[in-house]
């Protein structure tokens, strides 16, 4: 009896073993389909020729611009860009924005830019390391495109992803601004539009001078970690106000006492307030970043601290 029982405990600490290691490769290969999923850098297309091409044109440009500028502002014949700082409420109510007003002789001027010059997914640098690196005067956090595998993505007349899901926003060589329907809208018809450049992203806060909708079933990803966004969060948006004209707002937020961040419906009511015309929602939380002249103009995560994104929209001469 003794012998028959040792056989079956054996048995058992082998199933046991056999159960384990099961397990661990179970959870192991969860792990790294999230990590390749979400941290491990997937580079499609690298644009760094390109990006170098236009460096050399630009140190040459670069002499013969006649600019005024100074911590808020900047001036020349092709761009001109006014910064303000803005606090409203108290408390754990305050909220602080800032709003970047900018006027263009060129569309050209307003551009975008990847990580690391490079298309793919989780492929980050920071907003003020990919505008530096871009020559820009004035930049924004873009769509984190790289985050997620589906939307459209159009960047320099160059279509890099066709995967159409949600409103997106188109950026015109005539210096408009539209917002669309990816579903609705092929990208050879936008191409055909005269669209320089999509972002996927959203939702669209003001079309054709009206805010949208009450914003209370907005849904952007399913993707694993995201945050409601319904909620008061730190926000990026670009506006509209006449062909060339833009407003761009970063709001700070999660930090009380500073700034608890807006909800959409707040967003899209301040840039009806400054004068959109089309108004689109970027990727916000950690990601709100406004760069300005060699230094980050707002509070990224309420701790001056940027997160890496996948891209930028940024003015350059």
């Amino acid at each position: 009896m003794k012998q028959k029982n040792t056989k079956r405990t054996g048995s058992f600490k082998q199933n046991v073993v056999i159960g384990i290691i099961l397990v661990l490769l179970i959870i192991g290969g969860v792990v790294y389909k999230l990590a390749d999923r979400y941290l491990i850098e997937h580079v499609e297309v690298v644009v760094a020729d390109a990006a170098a091409a236009d460096e050399a044109s630009d140190t040459s440009a670069a002499e013969e611009v006649n600019a005024v500028s100074d911590d808020w502002s900047y001036s020349s014949e092709d761009i001109q860009i006014k910064i303000d700082e803005v606090q409203t409420g108290s408390g754990s109510d305050q909220i602080t924005y800032f709003v970047a007003d900018v006027v263009l002789e060129d569309a050209g001027s307003l551009q975008t830019a990847f990580a690391d010059n490079s298309f793919g997914t989780n492929i980050t640098e920071v907003t003020s390391e990919i505008a530096e690196s871009n020559n820009a005067i004035f930049a924004v956090n873009g769509d984190y495109y790289g985050f997620r595998e589906d939307g459209v993505i159009i960047r320099g007349g160059t279509v890099y992803r066709d995967n159409p899901v949600r409103d997106a926003m188109a950026l015109l060589s005539d210096g408009t601004m539209e917002t669309y329907n990816e579903e609705e809208v092929a990208s050879s018809e936008l191409l055909a539009q005269g669209v320089t450049n999509t972002l996927s992203f959203g939702p669209v806060l003001i079309q054709d001078g009206q805010i949208t909708s009450d914003f209370s079933n907005v849904k952007i990803d399913t993707n694993f970690g995201n945050r409601s966004i319904q909620n008061a969060n730190p926000r990026t948006a670009i506006g509209m106000i006449a062909p060339n004209h833009y407003v761009f707002v970063v709001v700070d937020g999660r930090n009380e006492g500073y700034s608890r961040g807006m909800t959409l419906t707040e967003l899209a009511q301040l840039m009806q307030d400054l004068g959109a015309t089309e108004a689109y929602n970027l990727d916000g939380g950690g990601s709100s970043t406004m760069y300005f002249m060699g230094r980050v103009v707002n509070n990224p995560q309420g701790k001056n601290q940027e997160r890496g994104v996948s891209d930028i929209l940024y003015i350059k001469e």
